[in-house]
């Protein structure tokens, strides 16, 4: 029988890592889950999204059949992940394999972002997610977490959870020190109907990635006909002070693509002249945070926890993988006794979902930040051929099994309770 009272758990943000964190919670009996989203409405906006096995497998678990299907997400026809290519002559010079992933559902899929926003949304009772409610402020005491919106209201609750993005207004109002640097990186990113590519010759089947001396370029089909193209570089004059004030999805200009990889081979100057239109995505990461816990009823999930700015590809599935150890922890801890709703066992579970995730995205945004401020320096042909066949290996983020993760961390806690599986 579900207990008597419920935890009311409060999540900032109905994005991607918002609607998972729901859908994954929602299950457990004992937990009522609010939603609060800046957004006027729900509509299929943003650009193209990847999905790695990892992050697959986990909407499995938690139930998101509609989103693993050829009809919304592409995978590509050869079954390989990723394709890289050079830039002038077109040549694959380099290509990543999958290690252990045996079910095709589970390949590297890549959405339209809107579609898989949708998917999820279609497991959140509407009336559970408050729009218009832009977070400004969060708070934590000993008997309460609170969110409070630009309109002036407030909401508080048993548990909050950030997931309102890589400028989170929940981490500032704890981590007030805490801010995303300026990569030096814009992205130019577009999604559009395939029909306006189908003509181009030569053009490949799976999603490829054309690497140049300073400059990438990325284009692949979508589900539901969809197709991206994606080009991203440094804009090294371009200062932090004035970073902050370019807007994320501003309008961009299709000509300076044109222009800015005009040298290049004749699919990506094909593919570029068949871009209707494309947006602009200044890049930004930060440090690890040394934790993601605040009192001991607030956490973090997706880019507010990991300001990782997009690398790898791996933001969509590190914040499923988030939302799921959570599940794991409160499951975890209130299993035994859903009625005891201690400020203790909640933080018990934060902590176990604390040290599940932060460890491993920590090793990600190490990388990132090694990277940041780094001359980009055009390489000879030969150093540009060993940046490709050296390429670090990313099994380790891509096919991360997040609940073997979370048993390792109770085992290494040795405390009551029992995890189980959705």
């Amino acid at each position: 029988m579900p207990p008597d009272r419920k935890l009311k758990v409060i999540i900032a943000g109905a994005g991607i890592a918002g609607l998972s964190a729901a859908i994954a919670l929602q299950r457990l009996p004992y937990l009522d889950v609010e939603l609060y989203e800046q957004a006027p409405e729900l509509k299929e906006i943003g650009a193209s999204i990847a999905l790695s096995p990892n992050g697959l497998r986990t909407l499995e678990k938690l139930g998101v059949f509609n989103a693993l299907g050829d009809e919304v997400a592409f995978r590509g026809p050869s079954g390989v992940p990723m394709i890289y290519r050079h830039w002038k002559t077109n040549q694959i010079v380099h290509q990543e394999h999958f290690v252990d992933v045996p079910v095709h559902r589970h390949q590297t899929a890549r959405f339209h972002r809107g579609h898989l926003h949708a998917a999820l949304l279609q497991h959140v009772p509407s009336e559970q997610i408050h729009l218009n409610k832009k977070t400004v402020s969060a708070s934590v005491d000993s008997e309460k977490a609170a969110l409070f919106f630009a309109d002036g209201t407030s909401v508080q609750g048993d548990i909050l959870i950030g997931a309102d993005g890589i400028h989170s207004k929940v981490r500032q109002s704890f981590l007030p020190d805490h801010r995303p640097k300026w990569t030096n990186k814009v992205f130019f990113r577009s999604t559009f109907d395939t029909s306006l590519v189908e003509g181009i010759s030569d053009l490949p089947r799976d999603s490829a990635h054309w690497w140049g001396p300073t400059e990438n370029f990325f284009a692949s089909r979508l589900g539901k006909n969809q197709y991206t193209t994606v080009a991203n570089f440094d804009v090294t004059d371009i200062p932090e002070k004035v970073s902050k004030n370019l807007d994320w999805n501003a309008e961009g200009n299709v000509q300076f693509l044109k222009d800015k990889f005009k040298d290049w081979n004749p699919v990506v100057r094909a593919l570029i002249d068949a871009t209707p239109y494309t947006r602009v995505y200044p890049n930004f990461a930060g440090e690890p945070l040394p934790t993601w816990i605040f009192g001991s009823r607030v956490t973090l999930v997706g880019d507010a926890a990991h300001t990782h700015g997009g690398a790898f590809a791996a933001g969509g599935s590190l914040a499923i993988d988030d939302a799921y150890a959570l599940y794991l922890a409160f499951n975890h801890v209130f299993s035994v006794n859903q009625a005891d709703f201690a400020a203790g066992r909640i933080e018990h579970a934060l902590r176990l979902y604390d040290k599940t995730r932060r460890p491993h995205t920590e090793r990600l945004l190490n990388i990132v930040i090694k990277g940041i401020g780094q001359a980009q320096v055009e390489p000879s042909e030969s150093a540009l051929v060993h940046r490709f066949k050296n390429k670090p290996d990313t099994t380790w983020l891509s096919e991360h099994d997040v609940e073997k993760a979370f048993t390792d961390v109770v085992s290494r806690a040795d405390v009551p309770g029992r995890a189980s599986k959705i």
